[in-house]
């Protein structure tokens, strides 16, 4: 049964930085690519990045390029989101998500199959 647990969200002030982490079990992690959703209130899902399986080939929204970075650990089986330069705009829900197989090709939801739970995030100006 695969499990994806979401922790480190909280409230920042605009500026500040947070660490999202997502613990993983019951699939082989190392062998999957992995992604970051977000959702504010009252707006839909909305993509924030994914990394294929190697660790190295990543993409970002275009909102939180050069501020946000995705990275996995495969040795502790955790997906990170570090996320720096918060601003107002960036508050939601995080859902970690696993992808579909190894790589995934696009932002959408659909590449991917199991979700978390979701760690909430709130910047405050």
């Amino acid at each position: 049964q695969v499990l994806l647990e979401e922790s480190g969200g909280g409230l920042a002030q605009a500026g500040e930085s947070l660490r999202l982490s997502c613990a993983a079990s019951g699939f082989t992690f190392s062998d999957s690519a992995m992604g970051w959703f977000r959702q504010a209130p009252g707006k839909e899902q909305e993509f924030v990045a994914h990394i294929q399986w190697n660790g190295i080939t990543t993409d970002y929204a275009a909102s939180v390029k050069g501020r946000f970075v995705i990275s996995k650990d495969n040795s502790k089986n955790t997906l990170y989101l570090q996320m720096n330069d918060l601003k107002p705009e960036d508050t939601g829900m995080y859902y970690c998500a696993k992808g579909r197989g190894t790589w995934v090709w696009t932002q959408s939801p659909s590449d991917f199959t199991s979700w978390g739970q979701g760690t909430q995030v709130t910047v405050s100006s």
